[in-house]
């Protein structure tokens, strides 16, 4: 396992940004998947967006496509996601992860390594 700590959360109003940061340490983070999921309250947790290990690969939820933008860099053990045109309903806590696969999956429990969250609140 790998562990992943993000950063980056925080208070933003309606179509504004923020970019969320994910730093990996313990592992073979470049050998890894990573992925985006988020938890709203009442919620279950769901797929927001992935990356494969060598970052040419990349999906997304579809209520993301176009606002988000998932990147990683290797050197620096770190998995990023950037979010534009933030809409009330990506309030959430997000959560990075990391797969013992090369290609990501929407599938949370083919994820081993989790980060403790951190909150996108987006007020309208």
């Amino acid at each position: 396992q790998v562990q992943l700590v993000e950063s980056g959360g925080g208070l933003v109003q309606a179509g504004g940004s923020l970019r969320l940061s994910c730093a990996a340490s313990g592992g073979t983070f470049s050998s890894r998947a990573m992925g985006w999921f988020r938890q709203a309250p009442g919620k279950e947790r769901e797929f927001v967006a992935g990356i494969s290990q060598g970052g040419r690969y990349t999906s997304y939820t579809d209520s993301v496509k176009g606002r988000f933008t998932i990147s990683r860099d290797n050197t620096d053990n770190t998995a990023y996601l950037q979010m534009n045109s933030l809409k009330p309903e990506d309030t959430a806590v997000y959560y990075c992860a990391a797969a013992r696969r090369l290609i990501p999956t929407t599938d949370a429990f083919t994820y081993d390594s989790w980060g403790q969250g951190t909150q996108v609140t987006v007020s309208s």
